[in-house]
């Protein structure tokens, strides 16, 4: 299968795990969907990498560590703010993780040139300001609806998920494979959704409940398998510009499911997201050493 043709798959099969996320978050908490799609994950990933006789021991436990905690508590955030926010809006904030690269790179740059002499893309400037123009439209339907915070929530899953990459990218410098990240962040999803149970409790299952966490993890993981070999074979601009195709999933889905309000503001602020996110990606590619070849979008 070509890399364009798996990343749609992907970016379909992510947003229709959103739609799981959200139907779910009438029946558990966002603890208790976070903890089934970790367990479900990493045993789809622990069967594979027996399978094929691979090894999950790992000598960069530390590295695995503080990327688990990163991109854990960015997925927690996210899935709060898929059962809070509509759909495409709650996407498209944790999809800001590209904007939220390129200011990261600003801020080294600017620390870098406080000791010497860096200078600052003014482009990437651009595209910082640009995404959260984008923000500002996004949010202001929900500011009428009273969803500020599940707004923030989302908004900082999006820089949360950013820090995630950049680890998962030295995780790949240093010869760690895609399967072995993917299955140490799930046992942190494991390990997170104890923790948030540990006093409520898990809820009893419905037949309908368990199918929807079922949904979520074997969507989830699949999709980052197709993605990952997406990235493997096929053009990084080209993938990262296909990934995109979540949000407007995401918003089709909203609107055909959910009945979730369609605002010029929301519909523009979506484009120029896209638009930053994509201009990032593109100037990132050009300054600094291509990334490993595994995205995490489900952080």
């Amino acid at each position: 299968m070509s890399a364009p043709l798996l990343m749609v798959l992907a970016s379909l099969l992510f947003a229709t795990m959103g739609v799981c996320v959200k139907l779910a978050s009438a029946h558990y908490a966002t603890g208790e969907i976070v903890f089934y799609r970790g367990l479900i994950g990493a045993l789809f990933i622990g069967a594979v990498t027996r399978l094929r006789g691979g090894s999950l021991r790992t000598t960069v436990p530390a590295m695995h560590f503080w990327r688990s905690l990163s991109g854990v508590c960015a997925l927690c955030l996210w899935f709060y703010a898929i059962g809070h926010l509509p759909l495409a809006t709650a996407v498209t904030l944790n999809y800001m993780s590209s904007v939220w690269m390129a200011l990261f790179l600003i801020g080294g740059a600017v620390v870098v040139g406080a000791q010497g002499s860096t200078r600052i893309d003014g482009r990437l400037i651009g595209t910082v300001l640009v995404g959260f123009a984008g923000v500002a439209l996004v949010l202001r339907p929900t500011l009428d609806q009273n969803q500020l915070w599940a707004g923030l929530v989302g908004l900082l899953s999006g820089m949360l998920s950013a820090l995630a990459y950049l680890q998962v990218t030295a995780l790949g410098r240093v010869g760690e494979p895609e399967y072995r990240v993917v299955f140490y962040f799930s046992l942190g999803g494991i390990a997170a959704g104890l923790a948030s149970t540990a006093w409520s409790g898990f809820h009893a299952h419905t037949f309908k409940g368990a199918l929807l966490l079922l949904a979520t993890g074997v969507l989830a993981t699949t999709a980052q398998i197709l993605m990952t070999r997406a990235y493997a074979i096929g053009r990084t601009l080209s993938n990262a510009s296909l990934q995109y195709l979540g949000i407007v999933f995401s918003f089709l889905y909203g609107v055909w499911l959910f009945d979730d309000p369609v605002t010029w503001m929301a519909l523009a602020g979506m484009l120029l997201i896209v638009g930053a996110g994509l201009a990032a990606t593109l100037l990132r590619s050009r300054s600094v050493a291509p990334d490993s070849t595994f995205s995490a979008t489900d952080t």
